[in-house]
C-alpha cells in the first residue's frame, strides 16, 4: 500500500476545492479554493467562528430604518461576504461566492449584484483576483458572466448539465464552469437507470467529454467537476482543472492510500471552425435534454428556497 494518500495524490494533478462553509475544516483540510452560497451561510451562522461577525451584522440591522424585508435582504448579503472574507484569509486561491439565485434568469440584476459583492470584498480587503462570482448557467446568466469578465470579474457559471450550457459559457470567457456530476446521477438512478461502472456513470462521463472538448477546442474556461455522491466520481476524474468537494469525501480520499491515476490529460489542441452557441441554440439544445431541463430548473429552485431559508433565518433572529 501507497504510504501517500490519495487527497495527495489527487492535489499533484488537480486543483482541490472544498464545498463547504465550515471554517474549521477548510482550515484543516488546507483546499486551494472554496465556496460559499445560501445553504453554507445557513449553516455557517450556526458555527461559533461566526459567531461575532454574525451578532456585528445583526446589530448594525437593528441601526437601520429602511424596510425590514430590505434590511434582511442586505444582512443576507453582508453575512454572505462576510463569511466569505473570513474563509478567503485561510487559502491561497479563490473564494465562490453566488449571486442571489431568484435574479437566475435577469442579466442586469446578475451583473448588479455581482458589481455589488466585488465592492463589498474590496471594503474588506479582499481583492476581486480572490473572487470569483457564481452564476447559474441559463442563457441570461451566461451573457451576464460575458459582459462581467469584459468588466475583469471572473465567474465561476454553475448547475451545468448539457454541453451546450458549457460551450456557451467558454465563448463567453467565463473563469470557470462547474458541471454536477452527482446531480446528473441521480436524475439516471432515479429513471431507472443505473449505470454498471464508474466508467458509464453519466456525470462523470459528461465532464470526461466537457473537459476534452474545452481542451481540443483551446479554450481557457477552467472545467471543475461538483456534487459528487462517491469518492468513486472523484477518482474517475483524476487529473480534471479542479474538483470541488465535500468535507466528508475529502476526509475519505485523506485516509485512503490505494493508488490513483491519471485518467484525464490535456490533448494537443485541435484547431477548427465552430459555429458559436447562440440564444436559440442553447433553448434547443435544452429543450431536447429532459434531465438537463429539469436539472437546471430545479437547482435554480433549490438555490433560491436556500436565499429565502437564509433570509427567513436573519428576520428571525432580528424578531
Amino acid at each position: 500500500m501507497s504510504s501517500v494518500s490519495k487527497l495527495t495524490r489527487l492535489r499533484e494533478m488537480t486543483v482541490v476545492v472544498a464545498d463547504t462553509g465550515d471554517y474549521d475544516a477548510i482550515a484543516r483540510l488546507k483546499p486551494v479554493d472554496c465556496t460559499t452560497n445560501p445553504t453554507l451561510v445557513k449553516k455557517a451562522l450556526d458555527l461559533p467562528v461566526y459567531a461575532e461577525l454574525i451578532e456585528r451584522e445583526l446589530a448594525w440591522a437593528r441601526t437601520q430604518t429602511d424596510d425590514k424585508d430590505a434590511v434582511v435582504d442586505e444582512v443576507a448579503d453582508r453575512l454572505t461576504v462576510g463569511v466569505g472574507a473570513m474563509l478567503s484569509a485561510l487559502i491561497p486561491g479563490r473564494i465562490s461566492t453566488e449571486v442571489d439565485a431568484d435574479q437566475a434568469h435577469d442579466t442586469a440584476a446578475t451583473v448588479a449584484k455581482a458589481r455589488k459583492f466585488i465592492a463589498m470584498y474590496a471594503e474588506r480587503g479582499v481583492d476581486r483576483d480572490k473572487v470569483l462570482i457564481k452564476v447559474a448557467a441559463t442563457w441570461e446568466g451566461v451573457q451576464a458572466a460575458r459582459q462581467l469578465q469584459a468588466e475583469g470579474i471572473d465567474c465561476n457559471l454553475t448547475l451545468i448539465f448539457n454541453p451546450a450550457q458549457a460551450l456557451a459559457c467558454a465563448e463567453a470567457g467565463a473563469f470557470l464552469i462547474s458541471p454536477f456530476v452527482g446531480r446528473i446521477l441521480d436524475w439516471y438512478v432515479a429513471n431507472g437507470q443505473t449505470p454498471a461502472s464508474i466508467d458509464d456513470d453519466p456525470g462523470v462521463k459528461f465532464v470526461r467529454g466537457v473537459y476534452a472538448e474545452f481542451k481540443q477546442r483551446g479554450h481557457a474556461t477552467v472545467v471543475m467537476g461538483a456534487s459528487f455522491r462517491s469518492t468513486a466520481q472523484i477518482e474517475a476524474l483524476a487529473g480534471c482543472d479542479r474538483l470541488t468537494i465535500s468535507p466528508d469525501l475529502l476526509e475519505k480520499l485523506d485516509a485512503d492510500f490505494g493508488e490513483l491515476p491519471r485518467l484525464l490529460s490535456p490533448a494537443a489542441t485541435i484547431l477548427g471552425d465552430y459555429a458559436p452557441v447562440t440564444a436559440d441554440s442553447f433553448a434547443a439544445a435544452l429543450d431536447a435534454d429532459t434531465m438537463a431541463k429539469e436539472k437546471l430548473a430545479t437547482g435554480i429552485d433549490a438555490f433560491a428556497k436556500d436565499l429565502q431559508a437564509l433570509r427567513a433565518g436573519i428576520a428571525e433572529r432580528l424578531g
